[in-house]
């Protein structure tokens, strides 16, 4: 009888907190510095820093009605690779697309990184930029560091 890994576990949580839109369970699988990376040229890209940024992003994509299915998960002693089929069910120029996702684990169990890898990156950046538009300026700026 074998033991299914924990990293596993955690992973299979995160898409079942993800599917219910529970933000809190998508939570208790990061490490609070988590760094997630989203791929592409588009306003939700770039990495996103501690959970509240990462939760701010699934929130954003919630709006769009985000959906994803895994297909694969496979662990290491501290990887877990995923790959999933991610889709949109509202917003203009739908996306069904294939996303392979590489999760670290630090040492205490928790995710500390991902990076997103996009099957079809135009056609994500393509979605984001119909259906997510930039603040106006100078909103948008960042603050002028002292």
């Amino acid at each position: 009888m074998s033991t299914k890994d924990p990293k596993i576990v955690a992973i299979e949580h995160f898409f079942t907190a993800y599917a219910d839109g529970d933000v809190a369970g998508i939570a208790e699988v990061l490490s609070a510095d988590v760094a997630w990376t989203i791929p592409g040229h588009h306003p939700l890209s770039g990495t996103k820093h501690g959970i509240e940024e990462v939760r701010s992003f699934f929130e954003q994509l919630g709006k769009a009605g985000f959906q994803a299915e895994p297909l694969f998960l496979e662990a290491n002693e501290e990887y877990v690779v995923d790959i999933h089929r991610g889709w949109s069910t509202q917003g203009v120029g739908q996306v069904d697309t294939m996303w392979a996702l590489v999760w670290h684990f630090g040492p205490d169990g928790k995710v500390d990184r991902v990076v997103n890898l996009s099957g079809d990156q135009h056609r994500m950046d393509a979605f984001v930029w119909a259906n997510f538009a930039l603040a106006p300026l100078p909103d948008r700026l960042a603050q002028p560091t002292p």
